[in-house]
């Protein structure tokens, strides 16, 4: 079987990025102001001693964020919405015979269906946690600065003097392979899935349970390796 036109498959890929990204923006800005919010205000609850400066809370807040919740936490998310969406996509195609309908045209179907995805989720889960990562950042000061838990220059101070680069990079690593695991796991799943509707059900909750296992697992060991 034949790739065909390198133009379709661009364009999938385009296609895919689009869904992928666009369509799971919203809940990561909606996710990500929360967990900001949240963050300064139980950092700021376990920290409430006069014997350290505020400024330690916007330290917290940074590398917390930058580190664990926007890779990690963000990535647990994104493998219930996008994971379960593409298992259940390549599930129904595979049980209306759409797969095979494309295989007797000729069409590899593994490359024009799976390869896109997991392009488009290796490449857009990492923007989506630099989003979330800022935005977790930002409304963390905001809501210091509501609640007069520190001052806007505290914060900042804080966020500025204790930032270690290396931080970025690791997040940025971690959120790539956590996108590569959450596209291709769903992928497999969904791309053999067999029988009716049933098992397409099945495949996309097998699709967000190994997905998460394994993003689990690749923190852990990420940690080790590279920290």
């Amino acid at each position: 079987m034949h790739l065909g036109k390198r133009s379709i498959y661009w364009n999938e890929t385009l296609r895919q990025c689009v869904d992928i990204g666009v369509g799971s923006l919203v809940i990561v800005i909606i996710f990500s102001l929360f967990l900001g919010a949240v963050l300064t205000v139980q950092t700021a609850y376990q920290f409430t001693t006069p014997l350290l400066s505020r400024s330690i809370i916007g330290s917290i807040v940074t590398n917390t964020a930058i580190i664990e919740m926007a890779p990690t936490v963000t990535c647990l998310i994104l493998a219930g919405k996008i994971g379960s969406s593409i298992a259940s996509e390549l599930g129904t195609m595979r049980i209306t015979e759409q797969i095979d309908a494309l295989e007797m045209m000729g069409v590899n179907s593994a490359a024009f269906l799976v390869l896109p995805k997991i392009i488009a989720g290796t490449f857009m889960v990492p923007l989506l946690v630099m989003i979330s990562g800022f935005l977790q950042i930002w409304m963390g000061l905001v809501v210091g600065v509501i609640t007069d838990v520190l001052s806007a220059e505290e914060f900042m101070q804080g966020s500025i003097q204790y930032f270690i680069p290396f931080t970025v990079t690791f997040a940025l690593i971690k959120a790539t392979t956590f996108g590569f695991i959450i596209a291709s796991v769903a992928s497999y799943l969904g791309y053999y899935t067999s029988g009716g509707a049933l098992e397409v059900g099945r495949s996309a909750t097998q699709a967000v349970v190994a997905s998460c296992m394994l993003i689990l697992l690749w923190d852990y060991l990420l940690a080790q390796m590279l920290l």
